[in-house]
């Protein structure tokens, strides 16, 4: 009985896609590729429970996954693997030579770079004389109270990169998109340091969720 429900799951998703599919669904048959011989639908449907959400147990991270009854270590991996590979999928589809020459351009792209982070993460988005993506360096992880540290990494990745611009971006994981003081020390900092090497930081983006906040657009650099 299994067997046959499992091939109909599949035809399912081969000709309608996911938009039609509970959540649970979803996790179904994603466990079907890491638990091959059994019902997969009562465990689908506790990790929801548990979790809240499909986005929920996707975020929920390899530890905690393993600690739930009926998730072994390959389950736990697939599931906490998702977010990232979504992540790099999203960032990827841009390319090298994404063009970012408006502060919504820079919001989306930067959006890329935060899929699926449960913590801060700091960016600084290398530019060519184009305002074409070099590289996008991740400069430090972490939270941002440290802010005399970033000068001079971020210097170092603008030299390496060959920048000409730069756009700064980090995250505020489930939290406000309003800038703190330390945001605003931090970037103040960090425009004195590029200006003495001639790079210009063009923008400081804020993401939380599916939302950012842009510096250049509220006159803030």
């Amino acid at each position: 009985m299994h067997e046959g429900h499992r091939e109909r799951m599949k035809n399912r998703f081969l000709s309608e896609g996911l938009d039609n599919f509970n959540q649970h669904q979803i996790l179904e048959l994603l466990l079907f590729y890491s638990i091959p011989r059994k019902d997969t639908n009562p465990l689908a449907h506790e990790l929801i429970k548990r979790y809240g959400s499909l986005s929920g147990v996707l975020e929920a991270g390899y530890e905690d996954l393993t600690k739930v009854k009926g998730i072994s270590r390959n389950t736990a991996l697939l599931l906490s693997l998702i977010p990232d590979l979504c992540r790099l999928y999203l960032n990827d589809k841009w390319k090298k030579k994404a063009q970012l020459n408006s502060s919504a351009k820079a919001g989306e792209y930067a959006k890329t770079l935060f899929y699926g982070r449960q913590y801060e993460v700091f960016y600084a988005i290398c530019l060519d004389s184009q305002n074409r993506v070099n590289h996008a360096a991740l400069v430090h992880e972490g939270t941002i109270d440290s802010a005399p540290v970033y000068p001079r990494h971020i210097v170092e990745a603008a030299l390496r990169h060959k920048a000409a611009a730069m756009i700064l971006a980090h995250n505020h994981p489930g939290g406000s998109l309003q800038p703190s003081a330390a945001d605003l020390d931090a970037t103040a900092k960090i425009c004195a340091a590029c200006e003495a090497i001639s790079v210009r930081v063009v923008d400081h983006i804020i993401v939380a969720g599916n939302d950012y906040f842009s510096f250049a657009d509220r006159g803030l650099i």
